[in-house]
């Protein structure tokens, strides 16, 4: 019996894809694709994941995204209110314009992970929720042009959703994201 490969860049991208599977399954069916990974390894990546994120002596958080992904293309420090964190980034093949961004505290706890827009990459431009396209922009860059939204709680671990009223028509959305990219637009409480 030979060992499985090590966990590395593709098997992260498969588990993102898992997630995003849920609300765009001909978008990761073509993803999939493109990483020339089958249906049963993505659930194979998925399983090891959540073995990694559940074993009892397993690495913490922030040790685990740089055995699998290396060293992060960068580093940078941010204030968020009075704390401080170290914004990790790392490219992903998948997602040439974007970035993933793990946010560690002190001691190394994480307390984000997500997809970005990688600096120097020019974001969609976002007018009206109209412009919204699965997998065309981040949280960030909805929150922005879409001031001022509401965070709200997802549905899921990695999803997150916002709050929003479109400036054109001043009706009210719920943008819905996972791992920080969008992936759909739902009718909001009037």
């Amino acid at each position: 019996m030979t060992a499985p490969a090590p966990f590395g860049p593709l098997h992260l991208q498969l588990v993102l894809l898992r997630r995003m599977a849920d609300h765009q399954p001909d978008l990761v069916e073509d993803a999939r694709h493109e990483l020339g990974a089958s249906l049963a390894e993505m659930r194979e990546a998925n399983r090891r994941w959540q073995a990694m994120l559940h074993a009892p002596r397993g690495r913490g958080a922030l040790r685990r995204y740089r055995s699998v992904l290396g060293e992060p293309e960068s580093s940078v420090r941010r204030r968020v209110g009075d704390l401080e964190c170290d914004a990790l980034l790392w490219p992903l093949p998948l997602w040439p314009g974007l970035r993933f961004e793990v946010m560690a505290g002190p001691g190394g706890a994480v307390w984000n992970e997500w997809l970005v827009r990688a600096p120097g990459v020019a974001g969609p431009a976002l007018h009206a929720v109209g412009d919204l396209r699965p997998w065309s922009c981040t949280v960030d860059e909805v929150a922005r042009a879409f001031a001022p939204v509401r965070p709200m709680e997802g549905s899921a671990p990695t999803r997150w959703a916002l709050a929003l009223t479109d400036p054109a028509d001043h009706r009210p959305y719920v943008a819905e994201f996972t791992w920080g990219l969008f992936q759909r637009l739902l009718p909001g409480d009037s």
